[in-house]
């Protein structure tokens, strides 16, 4: 993903939106109800296709706002590769793309919401049934080591299932 400042993101409610209108949007929901603890997700998901003869991957990045217990927001961004990627290469670019973009969200985040109202989780489609348990501990370790929380699945819902739902 190109950097946040470049990108336009998409909800389901308001349509297209600017990363500084997204960061407004959260504030806002935050706002709403002021003394509830919230979730702020990050995950990344990613699908591959042929188009046309053609090999290209979507990665879908979501970014959610959890009120605990009392329902969310979130927003998504998709990018393009164009060639064939191992699942490897595949799972090391969602993990890379959701740390990525955590580093640039985080401070904007702080300007407008103290770090006291909520929690960061960076979830990663990875578990420990199917090929990608080999990969838990190398990917858990990158988001760990970046000082961020991380959350496979069956927890990782922010990628698995918010951000799969656009790829």
């Amino acid at each position: 993903m190109d950097s946040l400042s470049n990108n336009k993101f998409n909800n389901p409610s308001i349509g297209e939106v600017t990363t500084p209108q997204m960061v407004k949007e959260i504030a806002n929901f935050v706002d709403e109800k002021p003394l509830d603890f919230y979730s702020l997700i990050i995950g990344t998901d990613s699908q591959a296709k042929a188009v046309d003869g053609k090999k290209e991957v979507d990665f879908v990045t979501a970014i959610v706002i959890h009120r605990q217990g009392k329902g969310g927001r979130y927003f998504w961004h998709k990018d393009k590769m164009f060639r064939e990627i191992s699942l490897k290469e595949k799972i090391w670019h969602e993990t890379i793309t959701s740390i990525t973009v955590a580093q640039e969200l985080v401070p904007l985040i702080r300007e407008v919401i103290s770090p006291t109202k909520y929690d960061l989780e960076i979830h990663i489609d990875v578990g420990p049934i199917g090929p990608t348990r080999e990969m838990i501990k190398e990917v858990v370790g990158m988001v760990n080591g970046s000082g961020f929380k991380a959350k496979t699945k069956p927890e990782s819902w922010g990628a698995s299932k918010v951000a799969d739902k656009y790829t």
